[in-house]
């Protein structure tokens, strides 16, 4: 049984920052293209990092001796110490501000803003919202908030949640098989020794999944890529998106996308083998 949350105590993290520097090489992103068998990247390595493909630089490096059981960095330091044993990437907004070329020197910026607890039908939830700034020579590139959420696992006797239907009218849509060579590849990439990804016991036996989770992140990629290849000439000024439910590599899914009424504004989702939907997300064209 989880304890009681002491939120007063997880809101002394409102206001820490940490900062990770880098520098934007080619060989993250020629092996991210192969993993995703992206072939203009393959043939042509862009000069500018792709949208959202910061996920691939200022990563955290925390030691193997400071990792928890379930592969995340133990909590209490950056990150508020919840003594809640489910952690999920619930979404992000991002806005682009200027492009970043490859070879810069880039830093990252990261501050806790909010702390928050709720109880709902699956029981207790912390809500942690991090506000994540990378700026290069020239100023300031990205500016990225990201909703963490820590829950309780399901109890054996809950019923399961009541799964939410995809759109069914995508102009454009792509079958992905996301299997474990996949994951892992993206696990390695972004430095994700979530065990979620990767560990196929610790998710059947320990967190009661039916499989490898797919990574939010990686959604959310593939969902670009999407909007890239129908309009290869238009740059990115925001990205939103919220996961909805989680995806596993025991069957394909659908990463689908149409143009809105604002002929600025495309609107994208996953969608589950089943037709549920897994991912909702909206891009906004730089004029």
């Amino acid at each position: 049984m989880t304890r009681e949350i002491d939120i007063q105590h997880l809101k002394e993290w409102e206001g820490r920052t940490t900062e990770q520097h880098d520098v934007l090489t080619a060989a993250p992103i020629a092996a991210l293209a192969a993993t995703l068998d992206i072939e203009r990247l393959i043939q042509y390595p862009p000069s500018t990092l792709p949208s959202c493909w910061h996920w691939l630089y200022c990563l955290p490096t925390p030691r193997q001796s400071e990792l928890a059981s379930d592969g995340h960095a133990q909590k209490g330091g950056f990150l508020p110490p919840v003594p809640l044993p489910r952690r999920m990437w619930a979404g992000s907004r991002l806005s682009f501000l200027q492009p970043l070329p490859i070879g810069s020197a880039i830093r990252r910026r990261s501050s806790v803003m909010n702390v928050d607890a709720k109880h709902g039908r699956s029981g207790h939830l912390v809500f942690v919202l991090v506000r994540h700034e990378l700026r290069s020579d020239a100023g300031l590139a990205l500016i990225e908030e990201q909703d963490i959420v820590y829950r309780e696992p399901p109890a054996p006797s809950s019923p399961a949640p009541t799964p939410e239907l995809a759109p069914a009218d995508a102009e454009w849509e792509q079958e992905i098989v996301p299997t474990d060579m996949l994951l892992f590849r993206y696990s390695a990439l972004t430095f994700n020794t979530h065990r979620i990804h990767y560990s196929l016991p610790y998710c059947t036996e320990v967190e009661n999944y039916p499989g490898l989770v797919v990574h939010g992140p990686l959604i959310a990629t593939l969902l670009l890529e999407l909007v890239t290849r129908q309009y290869p000439d238009k740059s990115l000024s925001a990205y939103s998106f919220r996961a909805v439910s989680p995806l596993f590599d025991t069957h394909p899914f659908f990463v689908c996308g149409k143009p809105s009424k604002n002929p600025s504004e495309i609107i994208l989702w996953a969608r589950s083998h089943t037709g549920n939907l897994a991912m909702t997300a909206r891009v906004r064209l730089r004029d």
